[in-house]
C-alpha cells in the first residue's frame, strides 16, 4: 500500500503546476474516491473512445487482467503514472482529468486549440468571419480598434477608392458586406465602442499620409457620413480618439465576453479564453479612460479640424 500512496503523491505533483487543476478537489478528495473517480473515468473514456479493455491494454501495452482488475478495485488503489499516461494519451483525454485534478478532459494541446486560433484575413474587413463573430456576440457590448477608419462607417465611394485597386470586381461584395454590418448594428441590443488614434481622424479630414490621393469631394463626403452617423447612433455607437503618442494599440475586436481578435494583417489571431479575453478589454477601457476626444465631443471635433483644412 505505501509503494501506491508514494506514486500517487508522486501523481499529483507531476501535475500540479498545470493550470487547470481544481486546488479544492486536490486537497479535499481522500485517495479512496480519487481512485473511485480514476476507474469512473477511465471506464467512461473507453465508452467514449468506442473501443475496450482488450483494444486498449494491447495500446498501452499492459495485460488484460491488469487493466481489468484496475477497473474493478474498489480500494485504494491507483495506477503509476506511466500508466496514467498511457491511457489519457491512448483515450484522449488529459492524465489530471482521469485522476480527478480537472473537470475537463481535453488534453492541453486541445485546450490551446479550442482557445486559439489563427484564421486568414482578407484585405478588407468585411468578410463573413467578422459578421459571424458579430452575430454570435449580438447583446454583447463590442469594443473595436480599427486598422483605420472604420469599414461600417465608410461611403460607397470612400470604400470603392480604398479597395477597388486589389478587390477589383468583388468590391462592391465588400461594400454588400460593410452595408450588411452597419445594419446589423442598427438593429442589434449590442453597444459599440471603437477607439481610433487622433492621428488617424486628422490625417484623414486633411487628406494627408495614407489619405493623400483620396479625392476631396470623396473625404469631404465622408466627413458628412461620419458626423450623421455617430449622431445619429450615439449612445449605441460611441467613438473615442486617444493619443498615440502616449498610448498604441494594434487593431483589435472584443466580442462581450466571448471573443477577442487581434487583426495582424493576413491573418486574424482570435482568443476565446477568459483571461485573455479580459486582459484585452482591460486594454480596451484604458483607451477609453485616456482618450483625448470623449464620443460625446467626437462631433465638435471633427468639425473643428475640418474648419481648418
Amino acid at each position: 500500500m505505501r509503494r501506491f500512496e508514494k506514486v500517487e503523491l508522486r501523481i499529483q505533483l507531476t501535475f500540479f503546476c498545470n493550470g487547470d487543476i481544481n486546488h479544492h478537489m486536490l486537497d479535499k478528495t481522500d485517495k479512496r474516491a480519487r481512485a473511485g473517480l480514476f476507474r469512473t473515468r477511465l471506464a467512461e473514456a473507453i465508452r467514449a473512445r468506442g473501443t475496450n479493455q482488450s483494444a486498449l491494454s494491447r495500446r498501452i501495452g499492459v495485460d488484460r487482467s491488469t487493466l481489468s482488475q484496475l477497473l474493478k478495485d474498489q480500494g485504494a488503489r491507483l495506477p503509476n503514472a506511466q500508466v496514467v499516461g498511457e491511457c489519457a494519451a491512448a483515450l484522449g483525454v488529459s492524465a489530471d482529468w482521469l485522476l480527478g485534478l480537472t473537470d475537463r478532459p481535453e488534453t492541453a494541446a486541445d485546450i490551446l486549440a479550442n482557445t486559439l486560433s489563427l484564421t486568414e484575413a482578407p484585405r478588407a474587413m468585411v468578410d463573413e468571419q467578422i459578421f459571424d463573430w458579430h452575430k454570435e456576440a449580438a447583446g454583447y457590448k463590442i469594443r473595436h480598434v480599427p486598422a483605420g477608419l472604420p469599414d461600417m462607417l465608410k461611403t460607397r465611394a470612400m470604400l470603392r477608392w480604398e479597395y477597388a485597386p486589389h478587390l477589383g470586381r468583388s468590391i462592391d461584395q465588400a461594400i454588400g458586406a460593410s452595408e450588411d454590418r452597419l445594419a446589423w448594428m442598427r438593429g442589434t441590443q449590442s453597444d459599440y465602442e471603437i477607439a481610433m488614434p487622433l492621428f488617424e481622424v486628422h490625417s484623414f479630414i486633411r487628406g494627408e499620409g495614407y489619405y493623400a490621393d483620396l479625392p476631396d469631394t470623396t473625404r469631404r463626403a465622408q466627413i458628412d457620413h461620419l458626423l450623421g452617423l455617430t449622431e445619429q447612433l450615439y449612445p449605441r455607437l460611441r467613438i473615442y480618439l486617444f493619443d498615440a503618442r502616449r498610448i498604441y494599440s494594434a487593431p483589435v475586436t472584443i466580442f462581450g465576453p466571448l471573443l477577442a481578435v487581434l487583426y495582424i494583417g493576413r491573418n486574424y489571431m482570435a482568443f476565446r479564453d477568459t483571461e485573455r479575453v479580459r486582459a484585452l478589454t482591460g486594454h480596451f477601457d484604458y483607451l477609453v479612460r485616456e482618450a483625448e476626444v470623449s464620443a460625446r465631443d467626437l462631433p465638435g471635433h471633427v468639425r473643428s479640424i475640418s474648419a481648418q483644412a
